[in-house]
């Protein structure tokens, strides 16, 4: 039986669940909920039913979800949407504010206990994939040491945080890593590496009509969470500068670790990603994960989870036979 997928939020992360969903055989795509005039989003499916997020409220919209893809903001969105939908549908979210994830976790996971529904949150490639290979690699090789860099590329997360900025009309963040630091990550002498030696952050920011440029500066570079802890530079550009050097989303990145299994000897574990596009494989993750946000569902098992809770098989459409036979 097909899953019925509903899409919160219609940016380009949004557009992306509806791209990946049109390439999944058993979920499918009923509705597109926006805080838009739905009349002002056309959406690639044609068809597909385009209304307010004010909808969800209604009994009859929930008893035709399976689950809700939200593809709100860390900084905003999410926060107040995770927990509030979460009390009436089996959600999947993209939460990736990293400092903020534990007190995320129990808002959603009390609003999903109390609704018997499953809420599988911070899912992408960092929080997500990146979050699992981590720990693989810590666990097989315990004495060791891990890092992660990002980059080059735009972060969707940190560029909606830079356009929330008062004074800011349109702006992208990219991530930058530092060859140096990855060097001696690999060599296994990266320990004592802060957070500001493995990466630099840029902006590159359209300032809104009548914005004082020092002030916008300011709110992003001492940003907490996001910028505050980076070497961080802003650059004012114009829109068209914008549209014609920042409109591509590349991103992606690498986990290395590197441990002892006898004395001397070092072995080292990495999982890399380069993504052409940022939202789409983003997208693309949450709807694996919200195949296995219905199956845990529909057996009894509400409540939030992260990644690390989600056996692997959960997020193929195969079965257990189907893939104990062709991948053991």
């Amino acid at each position: 039986m097909s899953i019925r997928v509903g899409i919160v939020g219609y940016g380009n992360l949004g557009r992306g669940v509806e791209q990946a969903l049109a390439r999944q055989q058993d979920l499918h795509l009923v509705g597109i909920y926006t805080r838009r005039d739905p009349l002002d989003v056309t959406p690639a499916s044609g068809d597909v039913h385009v209304g307010r997020v004010d909808e969800l409220a209604d009994e009859d919209t929930r008893a035709g979800i399976d689950v809700l893809v939200l593809c709100g903001g860390s900084r905003l969105d999410l926060p107040e949407q995770g927990p509030e939908l979460a009390r009436s549908y089996t959600t999947v979210d993209s939460f990736d504010t990293h400092a903020r994830i534990p007190e995320y976790f129990a808002a959603v996971d009390a609003a999903a206990r109390a609704g018997n529904t499953t809420a599988i949150i911070s899912v992408g490639w960092d929080p997500g994939l990146f979050s699992l290979n981590r720990v693989y690699a810590q666990s097989v090789l315990p004495q060791g040491t891990t890092a992660t860099f990002w980059g080059k590329g735009l972060s969707q997360g940190h560029s909606d945080a830079v356009r929330r900025v008062p004074g800011v009309a349109a702006g992208v963040q990219y991530t930058v890593p530092n060859e140096e630091a990855i060097a001696r990550v690999r060599a296994g002498t990266g320990a004592d590496l802060a957070t500001r030696d493995k990466h630099t952050r840029h902006c590159y920011v359209v300032l809104a009509d009548g914005a004082d440029a020092e002030e916008v500066r300011s709110a992003i570079v001492t940003m907490p969470d996001y910028f505050a802890d980076y070497d961080t530079t802003v650059t004012f550009i114009s829109a068209e500068e914008l549209r014609r050097d920042h409109s591509a989303m590349p991103h992606g990145g690498v986990v290395i670790h590197s441990g002892e299994t006898s004395p001397g000897t070092v072995n080292s574990i990495e999982y890399r990603l380069t993504l052409a596009s940022n939202p789409e494989f983003t997208a693309s993750v949450l709807v694996a994960y919200a195949r296995a946000a219905h199956r845990l569902s529909s057996a009894g098992e509400h409540g939030a989870k992260t990644v690390y809770d989600i056996a692997p098989g959960l997020l193929s459409p195969r079965s257990p036979e189907q893939l104990r036979a062709g991948e053991l």
